[in-house]
């Protein structure tokens, strides 16, 4: 039987392990700019003071254009540059945020065509809410009824999330629906904050209760 040579073995080995690791260098990379953006989002959202908020989004938004550039087919990297989307666009209002309003659904909905779950809920608690905000046809595409179909969509993959409950619950009562939107507030109160976003989920909790108070 022929032996290899220790040296032809080892180096056979360094050329097979070497793509490995530039996949592995080229992973974490993307993934420590997401941990960025994310991190930044989360300040921005919860301690900016509220006339800062939409240049200090913008400038996120324009950071995030080219990581999702760069890695098309990774989902949360595309929910990410949708929630800051999104969040500008609320920030901006009117005819100002449409642009990025509609530029987040587009992301939003490739998105959840590359991960069903949505980065566990988040691409669709992002559209319910955007379809929920954003003026109907002919001005541009908001829809109670897709809207309702979003928010549903999350809460079957997140049923005690804080954002999705409150966000529900926010929609429901523009709808009309207090009864639904007064429980889905009291869901919100009561959830669980996710660790990566405590901050912006306690937030959120305090929504839901000043939502409630005003019942």
């Amino acid at each position: 039987m022929l032996r290899r040579p220790p040296f032809a073995a080892a180096l056979c080995l360094a050329l097979a392990a070497a793509p490995l690791s530039q996949v592995l260098a080229q992973t974490l990379e993307w993934e420590d700019e997401l941990f960025s953006l994310r991190h930044r989002w989360e300040r921005v959202a919860t301690e900016l003071a509220p006339e800062r908020r939409e240049a200090a989004l913008a400038s996120l938004a324009e950071e995030s254009a080219g990581l999702a550039e760069s890695h098309p087919q990774q989902s949360r990297v595309l929910v990410w540059r949708g929630i800051i989307l999104a969040s500008h666009a609320r920030e901006a209002g009117g005819l100002a945020g449409m642009g990025s309003a509609k530029e987040a659904r587009r992301l939003l909905e490739r998105a959840v065509e590359l991960d069903p779950q949505g980065h566990n809920g988040s691409a669709w608690v992002t559209l319910g809410a955007l379809y929920h905000r954003a003026p109907g046809w002919p001005v541009a595409f908001g829809d109670a009824e897709t809207a309702d179909r979003m928010f549903r969509r999350a809460l079957s993959i997140r049923p005690q999330g804080i954002d999705v409950n409150y966000y529900y619950a926010d929609f429901l009562d523009d709808e009309g629906r207090h009864d639904e939107a007064r429980e889905h507030a009291r869901r919100a109160l009561v959830g669980q904050a996710r660790e990566a976003r405590r901050a912006s989920d306690e937030v959120l909790r305090e929504e839901a209760r000043a939502l409630l108070e005003r019942f």
